[in-house]
């Protein structure tokens, strides 16, 4: 199996930390336990690190401003973005194979979005965003390049313009709930003191890929408080997999029965993060949607921040875009915005996969104070676990 960063040096462990580094961090053994079963308690275990982690060395994060999606413009503020960043020579190599993650939830029936806005302007990553983050992975040597998501049908795609898009920087798409271009799907561990899962099944790309990119969308989220680029994950595991009642169409198994949904699901979301990274995240919050992640909840409004925020470890990149959407991204259940459940972020500071307090960030390009929008959290009508 390929490593995800072959042999070139890895920022220290707050910047961006590789599953390698974390086990280090963490104090295990290389190997990790011995894979059995795919998962453990229905709430998942405690978090016990052998080690804290340092933060010594501060993660940064930048904001640019980017009022509409007109192609050129986008184009033009993500670069500005990630040259803020000091570049991506460290995430992608010349002849790399790059995995570009985005959201795409609900399916082609997940319901109309708010008045006056479209689905890729208000709940979805949008395909300017994309296409532009493609353009510069070409620029920065990435020989092949997939879009990739577990969506609900392969429309999808092709009708909100992702395929479009896909031609425009010759990318692939792929639907991570099938096996192609591979015959069969790969086994992924997630190291020692995993939560939920021990090890995930997925699509055999996300194994080969030399970087993974989660572009997601900013808004808030129904259950998990919050979803950027760390909740962008669960959309890597193909849903038959995780059914409660095969057939049901859902990941009904990382939620688990509604008593421990609160629990279970924010460390199903560290566990992903631990056993595919996240190399690089651009979060598109030049249009969103207030009050949840989709249309299927309620009090959805269109809500129109008009930024770009980019980093090379998610956990900070997350926080930052939390910051900016007014909350405080160390809150912790049952603090707005994390209504019904823990603060994954909390959870992977803890365990070392990067720091979601402010004052361990570098805010680059737009003070945080300019980006900063009032956002509510998705109050919803459900009862609270």
């Amino acid at each position: 199996m390929r490593s995800h960063r072959r042999d070139h040096p890895s920022p220290p462990a707050c910047h961006r930390l590789s599953r390698r580094q974390f086990l280090q961090v963490a104090g295990l053994a290389a190997g990790g336990a011995a894979l059995g079963g795919c998962q453990s308690s229905v709430s998942g275990r405690p978090l016990t690190p052998a080690a804290a982690p340092d933060y010594s060395t501060r993660a940064e994060v930048a904001i640019v401003r980017a009022a509409e999606y007109e192609p050129a413009l986008v184009r033009a503020q993500a670069e500005a973005l990630l040259e803020s960043l000091g570049g991506i020579a460290d995430v992608v190599r010349p002849g790399d194979t790059v995995a570009v993650k985005v959201n795409l939830t609900g399916g082609v029936r997940g319901g109309p979005p708010p008045a006056g806005t479209t689905a890729t302007e208000s709940y979805l990553t949008h395909p300017a965003v994309v296409r532009a983050v493609c353009e510069l992975l070409r620029d920065a040597g990435a020989k092949k390049l997939y879009i990739v998501e577990a969506v609900w049908e392969w429309a999808s795609f092709t009708h909100w313009g992702f395929d479009d898009a896909a031609e425009y920087v010759g990318a692939t798409l792929i639907d991570l709930n099938q096996t192609d271009p591979y015959s069969d799907y790969a086994s992924a561990p997630v190291g020692g003191e995993w939560f939920v899962y021990e090890k995930f099944k997925f699509n055999r790309l996300l194994e080969e890929a030399d970087a993974l990119v989660s572009v997601p969308k900013m808004k808030c989220h129904h259950l998990c408080g919050i979803t950027q680029s760390m909740k962008n994950l669960v959309g890597l595991a193909p849903y038959k997999f995780h059914e409660l009642n095969p057939g049901d169409g859902y990941r009904t198994g990382f939620h688990g029965p509604e008593d421990v949904t609160g629990r279970r699901l924010p460390r199903v979301v560290v566990d992903l993060n631990r056993a595919r990274p996240v190399d690089l995240a651009v979060i598109d919050g030049i249009r969103t949607v207030d009050g949840s992640e989709g249309p299927w909840n309620f009090n959805l409004t269109a809500k129109r921040p008009g930024i770009l925020i980019g980093g090379k470890n998610p956990v900070s990149t997350d926080a930052v875009a939390v910051a900016a959407m007014g909350f405080d991204p160390a809150a912790e259940y049952p603090d707005p915005p994390f209504l019904r459940a823990e603060n994954h972020l909390n959870l992977a500071r803890r365990f070392g996969l990067g720091s979601n307090l402010l004052e361990d960030i570098d805010i680059l390009g737009v003070p945080l104070a300019e980006a900063r929008m009032t956002f509510e959290p998705s109050w919803g009508n459900s009862p609270l676990p």
